[in-house]
């Protein structure tokens, strides 16, 4: 049935929890009071993307990219826009200060992606998977069922020169290999959906937006290596995302196309959903199996590796969502296609959570190569309130940060190991001239060794040292062989522990300070922090040239260390401060001043 328009209302969890969910029921009783219920198709969807300017509702065919809608504005959209084709000018994003229209093309924050992985995503009612076939969905599954053999698929795999987004980045093609040749009886494929990073939530946004592609790619692959059950590991508290992949997994079998005899052909697989409880470590395989067999989620020393020994012993293909979601298209469109996206080492796309003190935070996906100053300035429109950018973080508490000499860099899997970091699972989170980064690199080590699961000494004792001199740094006791102590520590870790985890978590420090060792030195020998961040290395005062005693800071200062009569100087007692800078931001002349 084909409907006059077709409203498109964000359904992720950053848009949900401004109330989409209401706008969306609002529209559609907004449809049914004036009469045109069956003209217009109301669709929830997955995350558009542009997570900062939601709650997002496109109207189509005019392609209107409406931004931070109520539930308030349901009424004018249907009675304005879909009845007298009139566009809510008001509710349209502002592309230009001089233009208010912009259809979503003329967006720059969409103008340079190009979107594999969230090509369904803002698109498609994710519980509805007779939108997902007519998206070409299930074609590479047909494909993988009735035309290919093994060998074949692995062989197209290659071609596209796909790795795994989960941080590592191994030849997916060669994993399958690997669990394939295996002689085994029993083989398992297992979906990494444990996002944890700070600040990451690409996985969790496609199994919300486009839950079919993973429970495709999976089957998939079970008919590639000779599996007939896979799990999906998902932490617990993306709720949004377990409801949409369970009702696709029923949908799925509903349609034949998981469960027993798979469109016919003879093939059986089904997949389960395990639930994760949080912790960190359990997005690294080995201690990811450990949890799905029902046991504290610890790191395995490796090898025999997973694809040939893993799951209670069996051999087990282990991707995270991102890399399946690529392996449908892979099929559909060819090995070819897919290896003409992005740098002749790093193929295709690559999915990035960008947040921090940027302009246009979202969901963001470009091709491989793509510089880290189009994302940061074309994209995301650069830094928030006109500051000057300091540095950003790739690959969250396992990265390391970036300067501003380094902006021009290809996004590849090589080039940010090369400048001291690392791709990750794509968290990126761009920091400004307020941003102290001993305070930054302090925060990251804090949750590493909050998440570490404490088998092994380098990890357990280590991180807990590097975290306790940044302390001692930022509480203003620091001593320049801290630098010295911190950097032979680190080096030990990356060496010695088991993991990724323990491997990976002194990067941020080591980053930081090869990058910003005069920001140490300040801390470290004249007791400051230039940022102001570092509460026991600030203080507040008052300037008598400024101040003319109206004793709004008096009033507002939650412990009464301001002290001063009416139209005198104040004064702060320093003894008293606790430093929360309520003084400064209530002061309107200026003259409380931070030292």
């Amino acid at each position: 049935m084909a409907f006059r328009n077709y409203i498109l209302v964000c359904g992720g969890t950053a848009c949900e929890s401004s109330r989409s969910d209401q706008i969306y029921q609002n529209l559609i009783e907004e449809c049914k009071a004036q009469g045109i219920a069956d003209e217009v198709q109301v669709v929830k969807t997955g995350c558009f993307g542009f997570c900062e300017q939601g709650p997002i509702v496109k109207i189509l065919p005019e392609d209107s990219f409406y931004v931070k809608v109520t539930p308030e504005d349901a009424k004018e959209l249907i009675s304005e826009h879909v009845i007298k084709g009139r566009e809510v000018t008001r509710l349209l994003y502002d592309k230009e200060s001089s233009r208010k229209h912009a259809k979503v093309e003329d967006i720059k924050f969409y103008q340079k992606q190009f979107r594999i992985v969230l090509r369904n995503c803002g698109f498609i009612d994710p519980e509805n998977i007779d939108e997902y076939i007519a998206r070409e969905g299930y074609q590479g599954l047909e494909k993988a069922l009735f035309e290919m053999t093994g060998e074949e698929i692995i062989e197209e795999l290659k071609t596209a020169g796909l790795r795994g987004r989960g941080g590592a980045g191994f030849p997916t093609w060669m994993k399958w290999n690997f669990s394939r040749q295996v002689q085994n009886d029993t083989k398992y494929v297992v979906c990494n959906a444990d996002e944890g990073d700070p600040g990451a939530y690409m996985d969790r946004s496609t199994c919300e937006g486009d839950p079919h592609s993973v429970l495709e790619a999976m089957t998939i692959c079970g008919k590639t290596i000779g599996a007939n059950q896979g799990f999906i590991y998902i932490r617990a508290e993306y709720p949004l995302a377990i409801h949409r992949l369970e009702i696709a997994m029923k949908q799925a079998r509903e349609y034949g196309l998981l469960g027993k005899n798979i469109l016919g052909s003879g093939f059986d697989f089904d997949i389960e959903i395990r639930l994760g409880a949080g912790a960190f470590v359990c997005g690294e395989e080995t201690a990811l199996l450990q949890s799905i067999e029902g046991k504290r989620g610890m790191p395995q020393p490796r090898p025999p590796f997973p694809a040939v020994k893993g799951l209670w012993g069996k051999p087990t293909v282990i991707n995270n969502v991102e890399t399946w979601a690529n392996v449908p298209v892979i099929l559909t469109k060819g090995g070819n296609w897919f290896n003409k996206i992005g740098t002749a080492d790093s193929k295709g796309t690559k999915v990035f959570a960008l947040t921090g003190k940027i302009r246009n935070s979202g969901l963001v996906e470009v091709p491989m190569g793509t510089t880290l100053r189009e994302i940061i300035y074309d994209i995301g429109g650069g830094i928030a309130h006109d500051k000057k950018f300091k540095a950003v973080q790739t690959g969250g508490p396992s990265g390391g940060v970036i300067t501003a000499e380094n902006l021009d860099t290809p996004i590849d899997f090589g080039s940010l190991i090369r400048i001291g970091s690392m791709m990750g699972s794509g968290g990126m989170i761009v920091m400004d001239e307020d941003d102290c980064i001993v305070d930054v690199a302090k925060f990251y080590l804090n949750f590493s060794v909050d998440e570490s699961c404490g088998k092994c000494a380098p990890c357990r004792i280590g991180g807990k040292s590097l975290c306790n001199i940044l302390e001692k740094i930022t509480a203003g006791n620091g001593t320049l062989k801290d630098l010295d102590t911190l950097a032979n520590i680190g080096e030990a870790m990356k060496k010695g522990s088991l993991c990724a985890l323990g491997q990976t978590t002194p990067n941020p420090v080591l980053s930081s300070i090869k990058h910003f060792k005069e920001e140490y030195l300040a801390h470290i020998v004249d007791k400051t922090c230039p940022s102001g961040k570092c509460k026991k290395l600030i203080s507040y005062t008052i300037n008598a040239e400024k101040c003319i005693g109206c004793t709004a800071c008096a009033r507002k200062c939650p412990v009464a260390a301001i002290s001063g009569e009416r139209k005198q100087v104040h004064v702060i007692d320093q003894s008293i401060c606790i430093k929360c800078g309520v003084c400064m931001e209530t002061c309107k002349f200026g003259a409380v001043e931070i030292h």
